[in-house]
């Protein structure tokens, strides 16, 4: 991400780039910062265009419109889809696109292997905006409440991750509350953290697992209603819970050769809190238990992708079969 800072910095940019990748707030982020590097307030030179299906024909058409009193026109294309099926027309088209445009793919899915994935790095840059690390994570929360003046020791910022998750547009969310709450204070304490933070999602569905492994299933149902009155999509519950499972199968498996919570932390790439909190969870199920749900899960997530199942019907299944 350091040639997107750069370029946004000297105002010298690619004819294209690609942000992808799970954390949404650093594609969100960033998608911002480019357009208002590029065009600013100007909306005579600004277009955006979202979703599968769409209509290379107009994409083309606009790309090659020059800008209106301006050096730059900016084309923001979201959700295309375009990354994990094929465009001949458009991947033709890039080499010859106007110097005066650049585009801006954000996109969920992308497949590393395609031909435009292929061209976008070698004409423009592609970032991945992958969750990030604990160590990551504090830094940047830690420089949030900085510049507020606040002060936070490491377990207490451990206690904080560990109740917002490592989601950063929530962890964002629960900073502006501690630090409204705090108002006046200057050291953050293990109980301002209780206090304001909410049981997160990830902590339902930390649950649900287990509850479905333990064929708990009025428990696991129960926890789902929670979730789908949080307004959370039935297709995100399934993949966070697919997640879990499948940092339950390699948390068992490490721990099975003896490694520790700190190593399995590293190996895995994940915050030491979380294992901490998977290894407990891990010595309840055996191998053989963990590694049928995650089969499960596979198997429930290919069903809604091919519209064999509805993704509430899909959540419902794994809960009763698991």
């Amino acid at each position: 991400m350091q040639i997107l800072n750069e370029d946004i910095k000297e105002r010298t940019f690619k004819p294209v780039y690609l942000l992808f990748g799970e954390e949404a707030f650093l594609k969100n982020s960033y998608k911002n910062r480019l357009r208002e590097a590029v065009t600013g307030e100007d909306t005579m030179n600004f277009a955006r265009f979202e979703g599968k299906n769409l209509d290379v024909n107009e994409l083309i058409r606009v790309a090659d419109t020059m800008p209106f009193f301006a050096e730059k026109r900016l084309i923001l294309i979201e959700d295309s889809g375009f990354f994990k099926s094929a465009q001949e027309k458009f991947l033709q088209y890039l080499p010859v696109m106007p110097d005066s445009t650049c585009l801006v793919f954000v996109e969920s899915e992308v497949d590393k292997r395609s031909k435009l994935y292929k061209k976008v790095k070698s004409m423009g840059y592609a970032a991945e905006m992958a969750r990030q690390d604990s160590a990551q994570l504090g830094r940047w929360a830690g420089a949030i409440l900085a510049k507020e003046g606040k002060k936070i020791t490491t377990a207490t910022m451990e206690l904080f991750l560990s109740m917002t998750g490592d989601d950063m547009e929530n962890i964002q969310r629960e900073l502006e509350k501690l630090i409204c709450f705090t108002m006046g204070q200057e050291v953050i304490t293990d109980e301002d953290v209780e206090t304001v933070c909410a049981v997160r999602v990830s902590s339902r569905i930390f649950e649900m697992v287990t509850a479905i492994v333990n064929r708990q299933t009025k428990k696991a149902m129960d926890l789902y209603e929670d979730l789908l009155a949080l307004k959370e999509p039935p297709m995100r519950i399934l993949i966070l819970i697919a997640r879990q499972f499948n940092q339950l199968l390699q948390v068992k498996e490490l721990m099975e050769k003896g490694m520790n919570r700190g190593t399995i932390a590293s190996r895995l790439k994940m915050q030491p809190f979380v294992a901490g909190k998977i290894m407990p969870q891990a010595r309840q199920f055996s191998r053989d238990q963990i590694f049928s749900c995650v089969n499960l899960c596979v198997e429930m997530e290919e069903a809604v992708k091919t519209g064999r199942l509805s993704e509430r019907l899909a959540v419902e299944l794994l809960i009763t079969r698991g």
